[in-house]
């Protein structure tokens, strides 16, 4: 059984909220296997290293990737007051979101699908 009221529980699982500045793309139109061979170029980076291998990656997730670093970046100086020089990537992950499913036609009446999958790309940075 849940212990206390749900009130007590709401506050309690909100004491434990991440202060670490934070970016999340929803709805990203590229697959999570695809974004994760980006994110896994720049977890644990410094954020200016991160944005020169986004930039000069010739993957199209990096060029989403990059975007939504510079709005953590932006976030972390703007709402956490947070110097870009000691910010790091901490957390850097994919997860799936819903596919979209596309029928094309094929010979002799057949019909094949066509999956065009998204995911929702999330970036934690953290200070040194």
């Amino acid at each position: 059984m849940a212990k206390g009221h749900r009130s007590q529980i709401k506050r309690e699982r909100n004491e434990n909220k991440d202060t670490r500045p934070s970016a999340k793309l929803s709805y990203a139109r590229v697959s999570v296997q695809k974004a994760c061979f980006v994110l896994d170029a720049i977890r644990g980076k410094n954020v200016d290293a991160a944005l020169g291998i986004l930039t000069y990656n010739p993957r199209y997730a990096s060029s989403v990737v990059k975007k939504l670093l510079e709005s953590a970046i932006a976030n972390a100086e703007n709402n956490n007051g947070l110097s870009r020089d000691n910010l790091y990537i901490a957390e850097c992950y994919a997860n799936k979101a819903p596919t979209m499913k596309r029928i094309h036609p094929r010979a002799q009446g057949r019909a094949y699908r066509i999956e065009k999958r998204t995911s929702h790309i999330t970036l934690v940075l953290d200070e040194k």
